[in-house]
């Protein structure tokens, strides 16, 4: 037996795309490609607080929003700038600790000075 399709109400809306969901991907990738430089920090955090508010009016539209995908995909592109991030920090933390380290410790000053 097939099924036949849930007959829609004539004053149903059209479904359409959220477009909090093209926002959250977009800066999910803009804070990948900026990730390692540390400036994909800001737009990551935004991205994520937009996806809570999207995911949320998506629930509420019951299926007349679209554009899940999307918005999962921008919530992992965010992690992963944030990832890049924390990857650059931990990676400009120990380049600072071993030059620190391998420089000679005290002051040096010429003869004579006091």
């Amino acid at each position: 037996m097939t099924e036949t399709p849930e007959l829609r109400h004539p004053l149903d809306p059209e479904p359409v795309r959220s477009t909090k969901a093209v926002v959250v991907l977009a800066l999910g990738a803009v804070a990948t490609i900026t990730g390692f430089f540390v400036g994909g920090l800001i737009p990551a955090t935004i991205a994520l607080v937009i996806a809570r508010s999207a995911k949320a009016d998506m629930v509420a539209a019951k299926g007349y929003l679209t554009g899940v995908r999307m918005l999962q995909t921008g919530v992992r592109l965010a992690w992963v700038g944030i990832i890049l991030a924390a990857t650059a920090l931990v990676i400009a933390s120990v380049i600072g600790i071993l030059d620190v380290a391998s420089s000679p410790s005290g002051t040096h000053f010429a003869p004579g000075t006091n």
